[in-house]
């Protein structure tokens, strides 16, 4: 009882949460997006997890078979939570849901955290619940299933607490927590980070101003940022130098991606795509409660002080996130780097959620009604108006066999109309169980997962195709030594086998450049742990 006094808000917090998330704990899988390529996904990357490969590049099952490079390009952390909930018994469907569960309840408890370092208990609470209970955050966990994005709104808010620790109160160890934080945002939605990644540096910069030493102060909050690139290199710097060596990464048309003005204001619900016709369509709206707070948050800010120019920037934040997601925007997006690569404008409602999250929660500085009506007040209109979309329309009974064993599912590539592939490959090649096609005679003597061993007799001197498509991360050994290979006209992969009998090693391997990132990513980890070891041995011996 004690504890549950001392601890109540975060008590509270995790109620609110858990009513947010509860459905996700139903038996079946309800339709979503984005849902059975991730149950696709999960089986994969986990197949070739467990077979001791500890950052899987390759889905070998995908593409008829041929496989393809998809783990190379997809933000992993929740492929990697989803093996650890499957090593527990749990399905690849259950650990689908129990992702976007835990990543709404961490969500909520930092969003609390983040918000309380400004606006007290009862406005970390009001904004926790505002932005767990915020329309698009049901959009993508309900309609979408965008599982990388929940982990990402759940981690964006974790990473600015720490850094506002680190910053108000000079911890040294929330340099490297925030670092920690930034890399596994990365991990979770690449797309979302750099979004976040640019908030979170005006961010920081705002909070240095009231700051004394700031030369020092910079210097490690650039070091923050490096640091979290660093631990995170094993995936980003891959996918952005190899992003060369495959196609379907950006597929959406921009222009048919802007929401109307109308749609972000006024409630709506559909289950359909976005760029199609307005009927059905998935909803783009801001929510009610969180448009109300952002205007009451202006009205406040010329009657307080108290933390001014936070408060400016989330509602200058608020109001140019919610503009570029208008049609009236896209000069901007035709013209400024990077832009594209959001793919669609209406993704900016990760951002408008959050300021008005947090505006919501800076109406307790201000508030001249006792804290706790008008808190009450605010999370019942919150819930009232959103806990509707909680439920989903129905939920499919199906087991992870459906998936795996249809073609349907296991055999494209995972992506839009089967678009992802490598720039080699054809995609009208046919699935066939022959894995080489020689002048002469094969025998597999071993196979396992991205590793065969042949026996070939080859009875000329000839091209050879390995049914497998092309891509650098392949190598191939004859008789021991490593031979070159060139992409066929169609895409697979072809070597020179000379008359007689051989030995063919072949195996999925790091190219030189994925090597030097898992090195940067893993001697980084290691330096960050071996120096809280020294921290806590150095507090032991005082």
């Amino acid at each position: 009882m004690k504890y549950l006094i001392k601890f109540k808000y975060v008590f509270l917090v995790l109620i609110f949460a858990f009513i947010a998330s509860y459905p996700l704990l139903f038996p079946g899988l309800f339709p979503t997006h984005d849902g059975e390529y991730h149950v696709i996904r999960f089986y994969e990357f986990d197949k070739v997890l467990r077979s001791g490969v500890l950052y899987p590049r390759w889905a070998p099952d995908l593409n008829n078979g041929f496989g393809t490079p998809l783990f190379n390009y997809v933000y992993p952390l929740p492929n990697y939570f989803s093996s650890f909930f499957h090593l527990l018994g749990f399905s690849f469907i259950d650990s689908f849901k129990l992702n976007m569960f835990f990543a709404s309840i961490f969500g909520a408890v930092f969003f609390f955290l983040f918000a309380r370092k400004f606006w007290g208990n009862m406005g970390g609470l009001v904004g926790s619940v505002l932005y767990t209970f915020s329309p698009y955050h049901f959009v993508d966990i309900y309609i979408r299933g965008s599982v990388g994005e929940v982990w990402a709104l759940a981690l964006f808010p974790a990473f600015l607490w720490s850094i506002t620790v680190f910053i108000k109160e000079k911890k040294n160890s929330f340099l490297f927590i925030s670092s920690l934080f930034l890399a596994l945002l990365i991990f979770s939605h690449n797309i979302l980070a750099l979004m976040s990644f640019v908030f979170s540096i005006i961010y920081a910069a705002i909070l240095l101003l009231s700051e004394k030493k700031k030369r020092q102060l910079i210097i490690k909050i650039i070091s923050i940022f490096i640091i979290g690139l660093f631990l995170s290199a094993v995936f980003w710097l891959p996918a952005l130098y190899e992003k060369k060596y495959v196609i379907g990464l950006e597929i959406f048309n921009l222009k048919s991606n802007f929401p109307e003005l109308f749609q972000l204001i006024f409630p709506s619900w559909g289950s359909g795509f976005s760029g199609n016709s307005l009927e059905n369509q998935m909803s783009f709206q801001l929510g009610i409660a969180n448009i109300l707070v952002v205007l009451a948050s202006i009205f406040f800010l010329f009657k307080k002080r108290k933390e001014y120019l936070i408060r400016l920037f989330f509602i200058v934040s608020f109001f140019v996130v919610s503009f570029l997601m208008l049609r009236l925007s896209y000069p901007i997006w035709a013209n400024l780097p990077f832009m594209n690569y959001f793919q669609f404008p209406w993704r900016f409602l990760s951002l408008s959620i959050f300021t008005s999250s947090f505006l919501g929660a800076s109406l307790f500085a201000q508030a001249k009604m006792k804290k706790i009506i008008l808190g009450a007040l605010l999370i019942l209109f919150a819930v009232g108006l959103t806990y509707q979309y909680t439920k989903p329309a129905y939920y499919m009974n199906r087991d992870d066999q459906y998936y795996v064993t249809r073609s349907n599912f296991i055999d494209g590539t995972n992506s839009i109309g089967n678009s992802f592939n490598t720039i080699w490959f054809n995609s009208k090649n046919k699935k066939t169980n022959k894995l080489i096609e020689i002048d002469g005679s094969f025998k597999v003597l071993e196979k396992e997962v991205n590793k065969y061993k042949v026996s070939l007799s080859s009875e000329n001197n000839s091209k050879t195709i390995l049914n497998l498509a092309y891509f650098p991360g392949w190598s191939l050994f004859l008789d021991g030594k490593k031979i070159p290979t060139e992409p066929s006209k169609d895409g697979k992969i072809q070597f020179l086998s000379n008359k007689g009998k051989h030995l063919l090693e072949v195996s999925f391997e790091n190219t030189t450049l994925e090597k030097i990132s898992m090195a940067l990513s893993i001697s980084t980890f290691l330096l960050i742990f071996i120096w809280f070891l020294n921290l806590g041995y150095v507090k032991l011996k005082k």
